[in-house]
Formats: C-alpha cells, sequence, structure tokens
C-alpha cells in the first residue's frame, strides 16, 4: 500500500466524509495515516487477522466475504466511502482475531488509526462512538437477512432477487455464473443448472460473462410468492 501524506487539505475532505471526525482536535491526527490501494495491492487482511489499525474507507469499495467448512466462499457486505467495518471494528475494539477476509474490488483510499488512538477516540469522542456502533448495528442486521436468505429461500429466488438488485438500466448484468455463486452462497453448478431453467422458460438470456434480464415480471413473480 502506497502512503500519502495526511494534509490539511485531506483532513478537511476526510471530514466531509465523516464528520463524526469533526471534534477531534488537529493534533490527535499526528499518528493517523491515509493510504491507497487498488485491487492488486497486496494485504494480509483474512480470517485470523489481527488489526494493528482501525480502518476507515474514504473512497472505493471493498469486499467483506467468509470461506465456509468446505472452502465455498460468500460474501458478506461491501463497504465504500463514508463506512466502515463492522466486523472489523469489533476486531479493534475486542482485540480479537478477524472473522471475514477482504478483497479490493476499486481504486480505494482508507484511513488508518492505530488502535490504541482509536480505541481512545472511541472514549473520549462520542460522534465517533455512535456513528462506529450505527454501522455495526446496521450491518448486523443485514447479516441477518443474509443468513436468513441462505438458511431458507430456494437458490432461484436467492437469483432472481441478486438480478433485479443488479441490473442496470439495459437490464444487462455483467456477472460470471461463478461470481454469482460467491454473492449468494452457493455452487457455480447449482448457478449455471438455475439460470439454464430460467432460460429455457424466457426470464433471461444468459452470455458470456453477462445475464440479461428479458421478463423483469417474472423474476418479480419468483420472488413474490417467496414473499
Amino acid at each position: 500500500m502506497a502512503m500519502i501524506g495526511l494534509t490539511d487539505v485531506q483532513l478537511r475532505r476526510l471530514l466531509e466524509s465523516f464528520p463524526c471526525f469533526g471534534e477531534i482536535p488537529h493534533e490527535a491526527w499526528q499518528t493517523a495515516e491515509l493510504v491507497a490501494a487498488t485491487p492488486d495491492t497486496p494485504h494480509s487482511i483474512r480470517e485470523g487477522h489481527l488489526f494493528r489499525h482501525a480502518m476507515f474507507i474514504v473512497s472505493g469499495t471493498i469486499r467483506v466475504y467468509r470461506n465456509g467448512p468446505t472452502g465455498k466462499e460468500i460474501t458478506l457486505y461491501r463497504v465504500r466511502g463514508g463506512q466502515c467495518c463492522p466486523l472489523m471494528m469489533a476486531s479493534v475494539l475486542g482485540g480479537v482475531e478477524y472473522e471475514a477476509s477482504v478483497s479490493i474490488e476499486a481504486d480505494t483510499e482508507l484511513l488508518l488509526v492505530p488502535a490504541p488512538e482509536f480505541n481512545g477516540w472511541m472514549a473520549a469522542y462520542q460522534p465517533v462512538g455512535r456513528f462506529v456502533y450505527k454501522q455495526i448495528v446496521e450491518r448486523f442486521a443485514k447479516l441477518a437477512d443474509l443468513l436468513e436468505n441462505v438458511a431458507y429461500r430456494p437458490i432461484s429466488v436467492r437469483i432472481a432477487a441478486y438480478l433485479i438488485a443488479s441490473s442496470s438500466p439495459n437490464d444487462t448484468i455483467s456477472v460470471t455464473h461463478e461470481r454469482l455463486a460467491v454473492e449468494i452462497g452457493t455452487s457455480r453448478e447449482v448457478v449455471t443448472r438455475v439460470l439454464r431453467d430460467m432460460a429455457s422458460s424466457g426470464v433471461v438470456h444468459i452470455g458470456r460473462g453477462r445475464i440479461a434480464i428479458a421478463d423483469r415480471d417474472a423474476l418479480r413473480n419468483i420472488v413474490d410468492r417467496f414473499a
């Protein structure tokens, strides 16, 4: 990761993304760093990692995921500009190992705050604590929905919901079967079989690395029948 100096200009821009830091005095930022990362940047943030810094996403996107006992990967959530990873915050605050892994999906700028200083900020500045705990509560609620989907919703329903949520204005999603399987927590073979059934019914058109929605109402009916 390449270092970027924390200048006054960058600090002002940082406060635009994270107003919760507004009460922190200038001298408290001496040990904080802004860091640039790309999808090709090597890093060690995997399950079992112990953080020395709290991390906030200033811009860009990271994907947070877990590997199951069989090695099957599932996306838990994405963290974007102006957000933090709740599992990461819990790891830093508790001094315990990280329970997930991270993939950098776009050019990303991150704020790193040494764990001891961050713990002091949490205790001394209420807006920081409110921001972090709000992120934790909101994200864990979405994780509960994810677990419910994986446990109880049929694969066809999960695929239909994903396609509806992810489609672009021209109703085409750029995604491979393997990536779609990771997003919803199943195998590529199962995704391929369900998509072929949808294609044979005229609901979608399948191409290399893309899925085009042919009948959005039919997709909604798939989801609604299980609602």
